[in-house]
């Protein structure tokens, strides 16, 4: 089964010549997971486009090292230092021995495009913004942001728009491989059992954007009781700092059935026990999208955020529940209401999530 991000915007072309690419394509990263998720469409056909010879290398904050070098497209994964950081020396000189021709920027940093110019990348490509379209060969430019309302372009339409305008083949909707090197021996013991959990349900009730893209966690627990009560097992997944919300979401569950390994697992854990999962209740949110991204089947509950630009983009079955309010989408952190706040979200009821995690799995 293949998936669809809607229609992708036509931008005017750009030519290259072989000797344009040099050693390579070198791709800026966006900072977030979620968002890193949604260019691998646009990667995978720029790895179809860079000739045979050359390489796809990939910059990147270091927390996503370990989700790029999971990926056989791509050569090279250079981690900067530090995310949202000026790049160090090193940093710099390893971009520069890269020796790419072509830097195609998927975030939209002044700062990034100053030092790939200072790190000698000949040719950079990306979206118009912050005034860098000085210093780029190419800057396109795509309509603004509304709120209140669907802005119908998908960000990873987005971001395949800039690698076709380049001459990548048009996409057909496949996703690229993932190989996840992480030796047994190294794993948790607690995260290596729940690989043999035969009925496997992954939760992520958290968000790292704000407390609007969160579906409550009673729902949530209510959801993981029944699952449990039908002879299945949860797993609560996400950041550390989401470990109090995922101790709600399974609180008076069995010990034996339920486990919390917020902050507890490793990008490459975190990988893994996803493609273990039978399916995956998560709000609009990295792991959301990391799941889809491994072929798990899964239900996403939106909010503040709007589906038609962030949903997740998977080759497996993802329904997307989403109940339409005047103010929606807000792009709010927190619900601005002073009542009937996050109606948004309180609209989805848990038997609906039930009903469908029944469907899905079946």
């Amino acid at each position: 089964m293949k998936t669809d991000i809607g229609n992708i915007p036509e931008l005017p072309k750009f030519n290259l010549k072989n000797s344009d690419w040099k050693d390579g394509a070198v791709v800026r990263s966006p900072n977030w997971l979620g968002d890193a998720i949604m260019t691998l469409p646009a990667m995978l056909q720029l790895r179809r486009l860079i000739p045979e010879k050359c390489g796809l290398f990939v910059v990147c904050p270091p927390s996503l090292e370990d989700f790029f070098k999971a990926l056989p497209i791509v050569d090279v994964v250079q981690p900067l230092h530090k995310a949202h950081k000026a790049w160090s020396k090193e940093d710099k000189m390893k971009v520069r021995k890269l020796q790419a021709g072509v830097c195609l920027m998927f975030n939209n940093s002044l700062r990034d495009a100053i030092y790939f110019k200072a790190a000698k990348v000949p040719k950079l490509f990306g979206a118009a913004a912050r005034c860098r379209g000085v210093l780029m060969t190419k800057a396109w430019k795509f309509p603004k942001r509304l709120n209140c309302e669907f802005n119908k372009l998908h960000h990873a339409a987005k971001y395949l728009s800039m690698s076709i305008a380049l001459g990548a083949p048009e996409w057909t909707g496949d996703m690229p491989e993932f190989v996840v090197n992480k030796e047994r021996e190294l794993i948790d013991k607690k995260i290596l059992a729940l690989f043999d959990e035969p009925r496997l349900m992954t939760l992520a009730p958290g968000a790292a954007y704000g407390e609007a893209k969160r579906w409550p966690s009673e729902y949530f627990n209510k959801v993981a009781n029944r699952w449990v009560e039908d002879g299945g097992s949860v797993a609560v997944l996400g950041t550390a700092k989401e470990r109090k919300i995922g101790d709600l979401a399974i609180q008076g569950l069995p010990d034996d059935k339920a486990f919390n390994m917020a902050g507890k697992t490793d990008l490459s854990e975190l990988m893994l026990t996803l493609q273990n999962a039978q399916i995956c209740v998560a709000n609009d949110s990295g792991t959301m999208h990391l799941a889809a991204a491994l072929g798990t089947k899964g239900i996403a509950v939106f909010g503040s955020t709007d589906p038609s630009a962030t949903s997740p983009v998977s080759s497996s079955r993802w329904d997307i529940l989403f109940e339409k309010q005047e103010c929606a989408p807000c792009f709010k952190r927190e619900c601005p209401k002073t009542e009937e706040r996050y109606s948004c979200l309180r609209a989805i009821t848990p038997e609906r999530v039930i009903e469908l995690a029944k469907e899905i799995t079946a």
